[in-house]
């Protein structure tokens, strides 16, 4: 299907502006020029008395006098101007006419001007037209910003869309690496667009709206972006906070002229970026009836799949909060198609380094597959930055090209934050946190179900005072009872290590994050998984992404007596992840010694070499939950 030509109101516009810019500065220039040719400063010649003038003439010492009404100028020998000025009633006839002058001195060349007024007409004139000019200039400016408001007044109720999909520069499926099921979906909506016979005789009917879900960072809007460019079509984008205004009715005014504008342009494809903005469930009861986010949820409700068919107009949506939408707005007829943009895996994220190392020149021994299988869990806008801060650690170091330590580096600032090299720590502040992150290590190191250790630092990183980093060896989809407990395990092991090493009134303030972890991987265990011993099998789901009033009027899924045994089951996965770590580390104690001194020493230890110190630690028997 060719695309429509249609006209280019931005090179109108631009036209238009460049036309008054034009004319504005034309009138600054005249203006200028006139009052330089009033205000110009006048000759600068000496005045001299008449007697010297006719003295002068006789003694043959003036070449010329020049007489202009009342005024005499006069040139001496030698010279080619006028250098002198004198003034005689009647000018230069009054010197013919007295017998003051010899007759060597009347043969002077002497000329007789008609005294010149242009200087008054030129006042007159500035006179009238400066204030004349600067009055029109005034109440064209007063008029242009009525102007100005009254179509701000007008357009309060017009969308305020993005047309895009007709630029030169486009994204293409083709530049987005990973995402091959999403980009399946959004494929058929283009092909549809480009060949809509070959599913009409079919009797198959495009989905009206495609709903695109998934984390931040995911590449929700650069999937949009290139199904505008794919599709050769009009594309409208707009964000879900644009719609909504503190005057009721601004917001459905918006999306109606919004809808108005694809149906012209069909087929056209509408993109509203954080639909949860407006999308949101109705019914909280704040603003009643008159609430502007419900009224323009209906307008698009109504928009979406109203009496009116067969407009070709699609739309895409993006969230990254699908559980707080409106369910009418989720039933098929409206958005018939859910896509969900997952986490990259691994051989995607390998895929998405490699777009980004593309323009950016590496070492032959850079691995983007290693940094791949160290990147779980990251979405396409962590390896991004993962990717640019390589570059800048490069730059700094003045390197023409990264290096495999520059992305290690660079990985390490994104994931568990940047050194704080320059903090001061005392002697007995270092011993402490080798001791904390060795308790972590040890336990991470026993434990069986846990991932293996990758890298334990003394060095300040962020907001902790040292980090024990755990990462897993593949990607993983589920996890289970005895890996969780492992994870609760290792949590504790730093408190645990400060209580054995310190005793209970040496515990520090170390262990917080540690334990506000611990504490919530447990409740997750138990109310979202299930996974409790009393409550085993029982889930008690808390929406906590409603608004603060729907929290306030809305009970909790469990009574008093439920919340009790929840936390109790928490208090019995803390403890008993307590018990287990205190096991390993107090069987294990020369082995913890060993990893503290190398840490003391090094302060920064990899995996191979943690693995070395932990050699000879075992598992002891009060640590196994199973055989």
């Amino acid at each position: 299907m060719a695309a429509r030509k249609r006209p280019n109101p931005k090179k109108n516009s631009n036209m238009t502006n460049y036309l008054r810019l034009s004319l504005f500065w034309a009138v600054i220039i005249v203006i200028a020029l006139s009052l330089m040719a009033i205000f110009s400063p006048p000759e600068q010649l000496k005045e001299v008395p008449v007697s010297q003038v006719i003295q002068g003439a006789n003694n043959g010492e003036i070449a010329r006098i020049e007489g202009q009404g009342g005024e005499l100028k006069i040139t001496l020998k030698g010279e080619d101007k006028p250098t002198e000025r004198s003034y005689i009633q009647g000018g230069v006839g009054t010197l013919l006419r007295d017998e003051t002058l010899s007759d060597k001195a009347k043969a002077t060349v002497i000329d007789d001007k008609a005294p010149s007024n242009t200087s008054d007409i030129l006042w007159n004139i500035a006179i009238i037209l400066i204030p004349t000019v600067l009055i029109i200039g005034f109440f064209m400016f007063m008029m242009r910003q009525a102007q100005g408001q009254n179509n701000q007044a007008m357009g309060f109720g017009k969308s305020k869309a993005k047309l895009y999909g007709l630029d030169k520069e486009k994204v293409l499926f083709a530049d987005i690496a990973g995402n091959e099921a999403a980009k399946q979906d959004l494929e058929e909506v283009v092909d549809f667009l480009k060949h809509p016979k070959k599913y009409e005789q079919l009797g198959a009917k495009i989905p009206k709206g495609v709903l695109l879900v998934g984390n931040p960072g995911t590449g929700k809007t650069m999937l949009a972006r290139a199904v505008a460019g794919e599709a050769n079509v009009p594309f409208f984008s707009i964000s879900g906070s644009e719609f909504v205004e503190m005057f009721v009715g601004v917001g459905a005014s918006r999306v109606r002229d919004l809808f108005s504008k694809a149906k012209k342009n069909s087929p056209a494809i509408i993109f509203i970026d954080e639909i949860d903005a407006v999308g949101r469930k109705r019914g909280s009861g704040m603003g009643g009836g008159h609430d502007e986010r419900e009224q323009t949820l209906n307008q698009i409700l109504v928009e979406m799949d109203g009496f009116e068919t067969g407009t070709n107009v699609i739309v895409l949506a993006a969230t990254n909060r699908s559980d707080v939408l409106d369910p009418a707005l989720l039933r098929p007829g409206r958005f018939d198609r859910r896509t969900n943009i997952l986490l990259p895996e691994r051989k995607d994220r390998e895929a998405i380094l490699k777009v980004h190392f593309k323009n950016k020149p590496t070492d032959g021994d850079v691995s983007l597959d290693k940094l791949a299988a160290k990147t779980a869990g990251s979405s396409g806008a962590d390896l991004a930055n993962i990717a640019n801060e390589a570059a800048i650690v490069a730059a700094r170091r003045n390197s023409k090209k990264i290096s495999n330590a520059d992305l290690t580096e660079a990985f390490e600032k994104v994931a568990i934050g940047p050194e704080r090299k320059a903090k001061v720590m005392s002697e007995k502040e270092k011993e402490l946190t080798a001791y904390h992150e060795a308790g972590h290590a040890i336990v991470g190191h026993v434990l069986p179900d846990s991932d293996p250790v990758h890298k334990v630092t003394i060095i300040p990183r962020g907001g902790t005072g040292g980090v024990t980093w755990f990462l897993p060896p593949e990607d993983k989809s589920y996890t289970n009872v005895y890996e969780f407990k492992d994870i609760l395990a290792r949590a504790m092991g730093g408190r645990v290590a400060e209580k054995i090493l310190y005793g209970d009134d040496g515990i520090t303030t170390g262990a917080g994050s540690d334990l506000r972890k611990a504490t919530e991987i447990a409740r997750d265990m138990v109310i979202e998984q299930g996974m409790g011993n009393k409550l085993r099998d029982q889930v008690f789901h808390e929406d906590n992404g409603g608004m603060v009033f729907d929290k306030m009027t809305h009970d909790r899924p469990y009574s008093d007596a439920t919340a009790k045994v929840i936390d109790e089951e928490v208090e019995a996965l803390v403890k008993e992840a307590a018990k287990r770590a205190e096991a390993v580390i107090t069987s294990n104690r020369e082995s913890l010694n060993v990893l503290v001194k190398a840490l003391l020493k090094d302060e920064t230890l990899e995996e191979a070499a943690v693995i070395e110190a932990l050699k000879d630690a075992k598992l002891p028997k009060e640590a196994k939950l199973h055989a």
